[in-house]
């Protein structure tokens, strides 16, 4: 059973991480300072610290949470889908139950304007590509696990899980500069373009061109 104690330092955390959120989304991330998130809380620039090794920290410990809730997805995922399918299913699914993810700690909507705040700072894009990358790894070893496959031989795991991140990369992006922010926006963005991901890359576009209008019928 928590303390006393130990719920008064989850409380504080909480309201350090919330409220550096909400200054990040509204000011700007490289215009908001450790000061300032820590009068925000009413504490001393040092208890920020007992929580937050720095700004980039904090900006990305929820984002952090959607990762391992994405990772561990992929893992549950049933012995006898293909990878692209374990891989198309698992980040759909994620978006469907990122609430239960993340609302221990915020709202989804503050969660979906700071992806959208990263997008737009470059010292947090950089970071959350860096980051995208390390997670490309583990997804991939978890392929080449449920296939019974070398990943360090085997180049396919991390081919796909590579073609797939990029989908995943293209759609962050063309989410962020649209109009709808919202979760829904983002799962549907997805899931369409996953399924142009085979036309693609193995289609004719001359004869399939994406975003004409069919011909009406006579």
């Amino acid at each position: 059973m928590e303390t006393l104690r130990e719920r008064k330092k989850q409380r504080t955390r909480d309201a350090l991480l919330r409220n550096a959120l909400e200054l990040f989304v509204t000011r700007g991330y490289e215009h908001t300072t450790v000061d300032e998130i820590a009068e925000s809380v009413d504490v001393s620039q040092r208890t920020f610290f007992r929580y937050f090794a720095s700004k980039e920290d904090v900006a990305f410990f929820v984002p952090r949470l959607t990762e391992a809730h994405y990772v561990e997805s992929v893992r549950r995922r049933p012995a006898g889908e293909t990878p692209l399918e374990a891989l198309r299913r698992s980040v759909v699914d994620s978006w469907d139950t990122i609430e239960e993810a993340v609302e221990r700690y915020v709202p989804v909507e503050l969660l979906m304007r700071t992806y959208r705040m990263i997008e737009a700072t470059p010292a947090l894009f950089a970071a959350h590509l860096r980051r995208q990358s390390e997670t490309e790894e583990e997804i991939a070893r978890i392929v080449a696990e449920r296939e019974g496959v070398d990943p360090d031989t085997d180049p396919r795991p991390r081919l796909v899980v590579a073609v797939f991140g990029a989908v995943i990369r293209v759609t962050e992006r063309q989410w962020s500069v649209g109009d709808d922010f919202s979760v829904t926006a983002i799962r549907e963005l997805t899931a369409s373009y996953l399924d142009q991901m085979g036309p693609a890359l193995t289609g004719n576009w001359r004869e399939s061109p994406v975003g004409r209008d069919r011909p009406q019928e006579a």
